[in-house]
């Protein structure tokens, strides 16, 4: 795979190489039941602890938004993922384009204001989403389970300083999670599959870039983590200096366009960034949250400009934010389903999540004694 290809879309490619790469002699180290139980536990304790860390509520959270609202996540800039869409309203003389959400992103921060929120306090949602354009494989679903969170801040918080303290308190709090789930389940514990460690790692993606520069992003991703098991990798859409972004990242939430690094006399760029772990059960990158200090007026006009994407300033979400109607703000996603199945040792996402699979996945999965739950 090239540079250029690997940019945009999670997932593998073939189910030859889910085949390949979904282990051989893989045992669920839990029952279903055992792992509904555990999960729940889970569940309910990130979602305990991330309102204590970070100052969260939780709140209710759209299924479906109106298309002309712009307050859908788009996922990337180049238009190759787009939301499931149907009209609403029987009787209505032009019915509401409606869309299913692809994450709650950009309808957190406009959330923050009708919630009445201040600095330093902020709303987590259990957010449910479709995105049908994904390839499924062991760790990718077309539905899409996250903690979408989002948080008030200030000017002076936009640093990356400031990033890096919120993205320990989030670490923090699954490690808790990890210790819960061990606690009720022993045997989850094994020198085979080793918990997740105490301390993440920061680098950014120029400097990843610098440590493989041949490599696209994937491949990059995988070998940093065989040698740092949990990377949080800082500045995720400004084109490095290879002429590519570490990967597409939409224009109109994060803010990857300031500068925040200099290095050996480089610039670097960003103030996001995503976690990623190395899965010992399916020996492959794991990526459990993607996060950052959302875009000023300024730069969600730069960004846009970048992407030739400045039509959308016309959308009522980027009105708000270029009007100084929504609040400056930290937000991420966290994958719920990615997170269970990495701390309850899970081969495949659908041992912990329901949903629809292929029957050619299907069929691997009963070959390597994977069960996932229909």
């Amino acid at each position: 795979m090239d540079k250029q290809a690997d940019l945009a879309g999670p997932g593998i490619s073939t189910y030859e190489e889910v085949d390949k790469i979904l282990p051989a002699d893989y045992s669920s180290i839990l029952t279903p039941m055992e792992t509904m139980r555990a999960l729940h536990a889970v569940k309910g304790y990130i979602e305990e602890n991330l309102a204590k860390e970070l100052n969260l509520q939780m709140v209710q959270v759209p299924l479906i938004v109106d298309r002309e609202s712009g307050m859908n996540d788009m996922l990337d800039r180049d238009g190759s993922r787009t939301p499931v869409e149907f009209p609403a309203g029987l009787g209505l003389d032009q019915p509401i384009r409606a869309q299913v959400v692809q994450a709650a992103t950009k309808w957190k921060r406009w959330a923050l204001k009708q919630f009445g929120c201040q600095v330093g306090e902020g709303i987590n949602t259990d957010m449910l989403a479709v995105r049908k354009d994904y390839f499924l494989d062991h760790d990718h679903s077309s539905y899409v389970d996250q903690w979408d969170w989002e948080k008030v801040i200030t000017e002076k918080d936009r640093t990356l300083d400031y990033l890096k303290d919120t993205v320990r308190k989030i670490w923090k709090v699954l490690r808790g999670a990890e210790a819960l789930a061990l606690d009720m389940y022993p045997q989850l514990k094994s020198d085979e599959y080793p918990g997740l460690p105490e301390e993440l790692v920061f680098l950014h993606a120029e400097e990843i870039l610098d440590m493989y520069p041949d490599l696209p992003r994937k491949q990059r991703e995988t070998q940093v983590i065989k040698k740092y098991p949990a990377v949080f990798i800082i500045g995720i859409g400004w084109v490095l200096k290879d002429g590519y972004p570490h990967e597409m990242r939409a224009a109109d939430y994060d803010d990857w366009v300031t500068e925040t690094i200099t290095k050996n006399g480089q610039t670097m760029h960003g103030l996001n960034g995503d976690i990623l772990v190395w899965n010992h059960v399916t020996k492959r990158r794991h990526e459990l949250t993607s996060m950052g200090i959302r875009v000023t007026k300024e730069t969600l006009k730069q960004q846009l400009e970048l992407s030739g994407q400045l039509d959308s300033l016309t959308l009522p979400y980027h009105r708000m934010i270029m009007n100084d109607e929504v609040p400056l703000s930290i937000g991420g996603g966290i994958g719920q389903s990615r997170t269970y199945m990495y701390l309850l040792k899970k081969a495949h996402i659908g041992e912990v999540s329901v949903t629809i699979w292929p029957r050619e996945l299907r069929d691997i999965c009963k070959k390597k004694n994977i069960h996932v739950l229909q």
